[in-house]
């Protein structure tokens, strides 16, 4: 990646701009390269998602921008990622609070703003994880359709919806597994059931014009619980992680 795309912000000009040809850069940092994560969503009660400000702590609502990586916090006017660096790069941010974004193995990038400009120094250091409380069955899972990684609990005993795509997943094969075979077992059951009906009541149709009823209402439901276990079959998986 040149230089000069590792130095610009990540929300334009309206928090930093790019630094001068003829500018001098006084300041050298040394930084540790801790990947910044996105913080975990939370839900107010009318359903919409918000994040805390990585600066100012302020609630910030991601509802329009959730296929953005960042968001502009409206109180400080600084960055939050709100998804994963993109392959291959990480988030670093300055002490000025200027969010940057550079090569996994950068080792010494630019701020870009003009009151600031230091010359940081990312110091080689296991990356570290973010602190998240801990909730019985909370793991982290990677999405089968956009590979982001979101918090689920397993203890749900349901699908699992990707925050980030809204697109849905079975967490781990043997959920999506189990709920085809129970759908699959009832839907062969009522498709007996109905054969069993028809054939047993196929004289008696002919008086009795309300088997007709029956005999769709019986297919029709065999047939649904059927597609629906074709459904679960066909489902992608999503990559369980291990607990948080």
């Amino acid at each position: 990646m040149p230089e000069d795309v590792e130095r610009q912000p990540l929300l334009g000009p309206d928090s930093a701009v790019p630094l001068d040809q003829n500018g001098s850069a006084t300041t050298t940092t040394m930084v540790s390269p801790i990947d910044e994560q996105p913080p975990p969503y939370s839900t107010l009660a009318g359903g919409v998602p918000m994040v805390s400000c990585r600066v100012c702590s302020n609630m910030v609502d991601i509802s329009s921008k959730k296929e953005q990586h960042v968001v502009k916090c409206s109180s400080c006017n600084e960055a939050t990622p709100i998804r994963n660096a993109p392959l291959g790069r990480k988030y670093v941010r300055c002490p000025c609070n200027c969010l940057l974004i550079c090569k996994s193995s950068s080792q010494r990038i630019a701020c870009p703003r003009p009151n600031c400009k230091r010359i940081i120094n990312l110091a080689p250091s296991p990356p570290a994880t973010v602190a998240v409380p801990t909730v019985p069955g909370m793991c982290r899972v990677t999405c089968a359709h956009c590979h982001d990684t979101f918090l689920f609990n397993t203890l749900n005993n349901a699908l699992a919806r990707c925050p980030h795509c809204r697109k849905v997943s079975s967490v781990g094969p043997e959920f999506a597994r189990t709920r085809s075979i129970i759908f699959l077992i009832f839907g062969l059951v009522v498709l007996g059931i109905g054969i069993g009906i028809t054939v047993g009541t196929m004289q008696s149709a002919v008086e009795k014009g309300g088997l007709y009823v029956v005999y769709v209402g019986a297919f029709l439901v065999s047939l649904l619980l059927l597609l629906r276990s074709l459904y679960y079959c066909a489902m992608k998986i999503s990559l369980l992680e291990g607990p948080i």
